[in-house]
């Protein structure tokens, strides 16, 4: 498995990968976009395929090893793929990418649809032309797009068959999920299997301060052997500085660091997790989420910032209804 780098990597931040939904595209729900990409021109292709080079040599110089993309974040795998062939010598990054979701909003920020799911085997067939166009051998990781219990990609027997070709090919196999029910989900994917042995080899799921409810499947999942990866820390922002609940300014007040880097260094304390995403937009918010990696948290703050956490079914309400900025 590609993920057997990161295993015996020596700086704390091996730990902590680069998620590309947020400088991949001109719009997302994460807060406060217009500070963190400006408006308008700010955000043409060529000034936001510079700034996530800028993040990745960031990133890349400051320890991050974990690169992570999706067919469905604009231009993500494109920039990615720019940033690779730039940088030969950078040969021990592990590569992931997720299909299921095709990006529809043209590069615009007000479209009635940014993206369209769909779990087939044909638009896997497609998702994945494309992104071997593109990433070619460098793809290590191929993850479904957002599964939930409903999905299609649970049950489709050729679409097993197939993605355990790739596997059989050297591609990792993964899944991504979202929703109030992602421990459903995540469980039924640990029963998937091909000619006897588990199809998925890591699973990447929203984990964060506020939403906590796939933390035993997540342990179940880690324990079968999965790599577990964790998505939205930040709660798409509600845990940055400006949107921060009061207790976790005061023990970020405590620690000597940022609201972000509190967040994340509580998820990095889960046996469970082996990688934990950065979504920042900007080189400065990037540098204050690594220091997660340095955040040594007592149990009487972790025990104030226990009660933070919302019922799973609040907080994707909650994430449902932000909009597109």
């Amino acid at each position: 498995m590609p993920f057997s780098r990161l295993a015996t990597a020596t700086t704390p931040t091996a730990h902590l990968g680069l998620g590309l939904a947020a400088v991949g595209r001109p719009g997302y729900i994460t807060l406060d976009r217009a500070a963190d990409l400006g408006e308008g021109d700010d955000r043409t292709v060529e000034n936001l395929r510079t700034r996530t080079h800028e993040l990745l040599d960031a990133a890349y110089a400051q320890g991050v090893r974990y690169l992570d993309a999706a067919r469905s974040y604009g231009r993500s795998e494109e920039f990615l793929a720019d940033w690779l062939k730039s940088r030969p010598d950078v040969t021990d990054v592990v590569v992931g990418s997720k299909w299921g979701y095709t990006y529809t909003a043209g590069w615009t920020t007000d479209a009635e649809r940014h993206e369209v799911k769909d779990h087939s085997l044909a638009a896997y067939e497609r998702q994945r032309a494309e992104t071997e166009a593109i990433l070619g051998d460098r793809l290590d990781l191929y993850q479904i797009h957002s599964v939930t219990p409903d999905s299609p990609a649970l049950t489709d027997k050729d679409l097993h068959a197939r993605l355990a070709e790739a596997a059989a090919q050297g591609v990792t196999v993964g899944f991504s999920t979202s929703g109030p029910r992602q421990a459903d989900a995540i469980r039924a994917a640990l029963a998937v299997t091909v000619d006897g042995e588990p199809l998925f080899r890591t699973v990447q799921s929203t984990y964060n301060i506020l939403e906590t409810s796939a933390g035993p499947a997540l342990a179940e999942a880690h324990d079968a052997g999965l790599t577990v990866i964790v998505k939205e820390g930040m709660a798409n922002g509600r845990l940055a500085a400006p949107h921060a609940p009061e207790p976790l300014r005061a023990v970020a007040e405590e620690t000597g660091l940022g609201c972000d880097a509190v967040a994340l260094a509580v998820i990095l304390r889960e046996p469970w997790a082996g990688v934990v995403l950065s979504g920042a937009a900007t080189v400065v918010q990037l540098t204050s989420n690594l220091h997660a990696a340095a955040v040594d948290l007592t149990d009487d703050q972790l025990a104030r910032l226990a009660p933070l956490t919302e019922t799973p079914e609040a907080y994707w309400q909650h994430r449902g209804a932000l909009p597109w900025h």
